[in-house]
């Protein structure tokens, strides 16, 4: 899950924004149980571009190894 449209029962802020000590404790819990929540801020055409530069990588070693 993604803190970044999640609202804050205690503010009413979204949680992304860390208003109050409930938001910024819950940012840094999701943050660290989540090793990927870097992918959620991308968007679908970032996303796109990304598995093709790796896809060609792989490509390229696998050309270069055989």
């Amino acid at each position: 899950m993604t803190y970044d449209r999640l609202v804050c029962a205690n503010c009413a802020a979204p949680v992304s924004e860390g208003r109050c000590p409930v938001c910024r404790a819950n940012r840094e819990r999701l943050q660290q149980e989540n090793p990927f929540s870097w992918l959620s801020g991308l968007t679908p055409p970032q996303l796109i571009a990304l598995l093709v530069v790796l896809v060609a990588a792989l490509v390229l070693v696998a050309h270069q190894t055989a």
